[in-house]
């Protein structure tokens, strides 16, 4: 066999192996890497002062718990005092101490909070390590129904008061030369246009591409940046979902027949992302992995795949059921 014969079966056994992986695995390829064989979570965490917002329920409550699980002083921040005191408790019952759990209820759209907030966590614990920034609601809403209220509510809540409070932990990074670490928990809808959500998805893709923006900047720097992109996930984002009308929400509930990532296993697979510092890591079931792949990476085939699969295919992947019916919500 000539050189150029054994690079062409190199090539078909890597794309067959590349392909039967991507069928079976419910994360991408570099994290899927990171978990078998990257750093172990105790070892990332243990001592870590990590602040998770939007830690009152869902991926936030989930990776709060792993990170106490593994021996990190953990800030729970939400709206909700009473469900973040639950999310402590259960901290405390996977064995972390009570003075290593911090509760910091506040409502993450109000920016002229954000710079006392971070004092308190760092005068509580002499550090920050993380910020994971999770705080943030989705949608359903037909693209030309939507209220321009309503994009702006997204973008105060999704964007503005992210991009506010991570200015401020990039400054205290550089300053203490930490090399702290940045997360933000995007969603696939940043990587693609995912139908029905307008709001949502444009709000994703603006963090992209302002965290992009921050990654090139601070090449060579000790400063991380993760970009966290689950696809479906079982949480109470559903019925929270903004729609086309201020203050309206959508009101309906997952069900347990849904085809999504368990809480936890998404929980547990931004760990890993985190505690390997991955700069993006894509995350969820079959068949979303592999659609992104093929969305992101080869755009020309995308149009028209996407065509092929149709809006109301590509949302029922997304929700297993079809949750837009009525062009008035």
């Amino acid at each position: 066999m000539d050189l150029f014969s054994a690079i062409g079966v190199f090539v078909i056994i890597y794309l067959f192996i590349y392909t039967v992986l991507l069928s079976v695995v419910d994360c991408d390829l570099r994290l899927l890497w990171a978990e078998y064989f990257g750093v172990n979570l105790q070892k990332a965490f243990k001592g870590k002062v990590i602040w998770v917002t939007g830690a009152s329920s869902g991926i936030g409550e989930f990776l709060a718990v792993e990170f106490a699980k593994n021996g990190a002083k953990v800030i729970l921040s939400a709206r909700s005092a009473v469900n973040l005191e639950r999310v402590k408790q259960r901290c405390l019952e996977i064995g972390a101490r009570y003075d290593n759990v911090l509760i910091l209820p506040f409502d993450v759209t109000d920016f002229s909070k954000h710079e006392e907030m971070f004092l308190r966590v760092v005068d509580q614990f002499g550090k920050l390590d993380i910020l994971v920034n999770n705080a943030g609601r989705s949608q359903r809403a037909f693209w030309e129904m939507i209220e321009m209220e309503v994009d702006y509510e997204m973008f105060q809540l999704n964007v503005f008061s992210v991009i506010s409070l991570s200015r401020i932990a990039v400054k205290y990074f550089e300053k203490t030369d930490s090399g702290g670490q940045l997360v933000v928990t995007s969603s696939v809808a940043g990587l693609i246009g995912a139908p029905f959500s307008g709001s949502y998805t444009g709000s994703k893709h603006a963090i992209h591409g302002y965290f992009k923006c921050l990654m090139t900047e601070k090449l060579g720097s000790d400063i991380g940046v993760t970009l966290l992109c689950p696809g479906p996930v079982f949480s109470n984002l559903l019925p929270q979902c903004f729609t086309a009308k201020s203050g309206k929400m959508l009101g309906k509930k997952a069900s347990i027949e849904d085809r999504k990532m368990t809480t936890r296993r998404c929980a547990y697979l931004s760990a890993v992302a985190i505690a390997n510092r991955l700069d993006e890591a894509w995350i969820g079931l079959f068949p979303i992995v592999p659609i992104t792949y093929i969305l992101v990476y080869f755009p020309n085939v995308a149009k028209n795949l996407a065509t092929f699969i149709g809006a109301k295919q590509l949302m029922k992947i997304r929700d297993s059921r079809n949750t837009m019916q009525d062009k008035n919500n």
